[in-house]
């Protein structure tokens, strides 16, 4: 009777592991001292046509994630746009949803953001609650995303969509202080954005303190446009570069970001 009690837990401790591959995956970059680099697809900016491609080109640069979502949802061709990727790649899809609707079966995991740097309650707990039985009924992979929005120089979607201000450029201690709050409430990674279309990047030195006040895998994104910017980041303590908008106008982007960010993992290793 005890061997089959320990057994059975054993068998529910690796369901368990099995589940939170992405996590896991997420929260073994630091320990190890490595980077990741991970593409931001907005399914309203992609043609089906063009997905072959995209997912070619990430294959071929070792791209370590596809994130996918944007604030609007105008297209109906989510769950399309992420079969054919998985159809030409096995490089893990994680949602990145700007809304509740934005839930598809398909992907492998989903971050489920609180806008911790907002004071709209709305996107820190009212759309979960809408959200709540779609999510848990997808059968995903549930990332909690402590989801902080740094003002870039320029509006953006996501500001205008939250109706709440960007945490300001150069207020480390803010960013500090939110991000501290994040992990002690439970999340288990942080998002810093500047946001798409950002005119500037967040700073390293808020990078670098944020991540050094924190343990938390750190995602960072936003007016990254350049490879050196990338390699920037990551020494400064970002785990994950994520570019999306830059992208878009320069497919050949994926393939330099990525290996300057695995350059890093390479250096600091």
């Amino acid at each position: 009777m005890i061997l089959v009690g320990f057994f059975e837990k054993m068998n529910i401790f690796v369901t368990c592991m099995k589940q939170r591959l992405v996590y896991n995956s997420l929260l073994a970059l630091r320990p190890n001292k490595q980077k990741a680099f991970a593409v931001l697809v907005d399914p309203d900016k992609v043609d089906l046509s063009d997905v072959q491609k995209l997912a070619s080109l990430c294959n071929d640069a070792a791209v370590d994630y596809l994130f996918i979502g944007g604030s609007l949802m105008i297209s109906q061709h989510l769950d399309e746009c992420i079969k054919l990727f998985k159809s030409y790649s096995d490089i893990p899809v994680i949602l990145f949803p700007g809304s509740p609707s934005q839930v598809s079966r398909y992907a492998d995991a989903l971050f489920y953001l609180s806008l911790i740097s907002g004071r709209n309650a709305e996107l820190l707990i009212g759309a979960h609650v809408v959200s709540a039985p779609m999510v848990k009924a997808s059968g995903l992979e549930i990332i909690s995303t402590g989801y902080m929005v740094i003002d870039g120089g320029a509006p953006t979607t996501v500001s205008y969509m939250s109706h709440s201000a960007p945490i300001p450029h150069d207020k480390n201690d803010i960013a500090i202080c939110t991000a501290m709050a994040g992990e002690m409430q439970g999340k288990h990674v942080l998002y810093m954005d500047a946001g798409s279309g950002a005119k500037n990047p967040i700073s390293e030195t808020m990078i670098q303190k944020v991540s050094m006040h924190t343990d938390l895998p750190l995602i960072v994104g936003g007016g990254i446009r350049e490879a050196e910017k990338a390699y920037l980041n990551c020494k400064a303590g970002a785990d994950v570069i994520v570019v999306g908008n830059a992208i878009e106008k320069d497919l050949n982007l994926i393939k330099e970001i990525s290996s300057a960010v695995h350059q890093c993992s390479v250096r600091v290793g």
